[in-house]
């Protein structure tokens, strides 16, 4: 009788195992059947079933990993296929020659549930189309970058100087400083007014910021986007983003708040009031609401804050590795500008070598490394190969290599999406940084070395690290 339930037991073990067996291999052919690539995609390294090239390479180094697989080549994500492109030309072609064809964005589960579809980053179509018009049109009615605003990035030069020599040349972290300072110049646009650098809340706002666009990039984004109904409903920094978002949306809503208090039609001070201007005006088929002016402000402020920082943080850095360098820029400055007035933008022209040793910094410090993912909009081909309708593509702009020439130079992106605050970016950049090096010379506190590991994200920026601002003037 043992013998008959031992046999009947092994049958069953063995049935159990067949179909675990016959599952899986179901599973895979399933998969490969259903997600190979089109017929003439791009061609890329070897997808596992499922996960595709989820687990397939580093995402601490991922604008590094992804110059080793040729100019254009394909990568699985999960369930979705996207292209990446390499090299200055074929970035140009993508982004510029058939920019109409890659003006759109993914619809990015993790970016959809932050924005519902709203705002200007991950919009496409009609409503971006307004929202970045409308931006871009008001803004420059503030003097968005226009010689109007100098007054103002320089009177908070000032203010951030006054903190620098607070330390009196001893050591500290430029990060929130910095952040402070440049976002400054965009709330002035945006809420009518600076925030002090003592502020905690604005501060802790300013933390936010850099979780957000560390984690935006990491391997939890991935696996949150390629398995959203899963991961909804686990633990993790994906989950912590959803908070932050929350709280950063919080803030601006209560900005709006107070500008309602004292709002007049008749008198815009600002973006806001603009923006309540022409919900009020309820024209047709326009795209303005309170919930869409809150995702159109977060985006505004995070693009005008964080990446014009983390250059200038990269700028220390460098100046600090190399004094040499260092010294040659304030000799410039020196016998172009002197001691007794503040640096103008008609100043650059006469300012060559500082001009391109900032040019250097943002080749260096590569900032955007991955920019953002566009999407294909209609068929294209591109290097020779065929990317059909609703396929992301990554345009890697680390794969320019060395600064040649300026045509091979595109920190701010091209085309259609080029980024709105570029010209803003470049007169903060070169005011901020050439007032830094009138004033301070940067060096590592006594016996340490200065470090230029990243931190890789949606912005490239410098592992934390203090430094040295001594005055110039004493």
């Amino acid at each position: 009788m043992d013998s008959v339930f031992s046999l009947i037991g092994s049958y069953i073990d063995w049935n159990f195992k067949s179909l675990l067996l016959l599952t899986v291999v179901f599973i895979i052919a399933a998969d490969f059947v259903k997600n190979c690539r089109p017929v003439g995609f791009p061609p890329g390294p070897w997808a596992f079933p499922v996960v595709g090239n989820l687990f397939s390479f580093d995402h601490t180094r991922t604008h590094e990993v992804l110059t080793q697989y040729g100019d254009v080549y394909s990568l699985r994500m999960g369930k979705k296929w996207l292209v990446v492109v390499n090299r200055s030309e074929l970035l140009k072609e993508a982004l510029i020659t058939q920019g109409d064809s890659l003006a759109d964005r993914p619809d990015l589960p993790m970016s959809q549930d932050i924005t519902v579809g709203r705002g200007m980053t991950f919009t496409s179509g009609h409503i971006w189309r307004q929202q970045r018009r409308f931006a871009l049109s008001t803004l420059r009615n503030f003097g968005f970058a226009k010689t109007s605003l100098q007054p103002v990035i320089l009177d908070e030069f000032s203010h951030c100087a006054e903190e620098f020599r607070r330390y009196e040349g001893k050591p500290f972290n430029p990060h929130l400083v910095m952040n402070n300072a440049v976002s400054n110049i965009i709330c002035s646009l945006l809420f009518g007014h600076r925030f002090e650098y003592s502020d905690e809340k604005f501060q802790k706002l300013l933390r936010w910021f850099g979780v957000v666009l560390h984690t935006h990039a990491s391997i939890w984004a991935q696996l949150y986007n390629s398995f959203t109904g899963f991961m909804r409903f686990l633990p993790g920094p994906h989950q912590t983003i959803k908070q932050i978002s929350q709280g950063v949306k919080d803030f601006i809503r209560a900005e709006i708040n107070e500008h309602k208090k004292n709002w007049d039609p008749s008198t815009q001070r600002d973006y806001i009031d603009c923006y309540l201007n022409e919900i009020q005006m309820g024209k047709d088929e326009n795209t303005f609401d309170e919930e869409n002016m809150i995702i159109c402000v977060m985006d505004l402020f995070v693009a005008g804050s964080e990446t014009t920082s983390t250059t200038l943080r990269w700028g220390f850095l460098y100046m600090a590795k190399y004094p040499e360098i260092q010294e040659k820029v304030q000799a410039e400055i020196d016998r172009v500008i002197g001691q007794s007035r503040q640096p103008s933008m008609e100043d650059r022209a006469n300012l060559p070598y500082t001009d391109a040793v900032i040019h250097e910094i943002q080749r260096m410090g590569n900032i955007v490394p991955l920019s953002l993912p566009h999407l294909t909009n209609r068929d294209v081909q591109l290097g020779g190969y065929n990317i059909p309708k609703g396929f992301a593509v990554i345009p890697n702009l680390t794969s320019e290599g060395k600064f040649v020439k300026p045509a091979a130079f595109i920190p701010f992106s091209a085309g259609k999406r080029l980024c709105p605050g570029e010209s803003l970016a470049k007169m903060e950049l070169f005011l901020f940084f050439t007032c830094f090096m009138q004033h301070f010379n940067f060096s590592m506190p006594a016996g340490v070395k200065p470090v230029t590991d990243f931190l890789f994200g949606i912005t490239l920026s410098p592992k934390e690290y203090e430094i040295c601002a001594t005055s110039r003037q004493e």
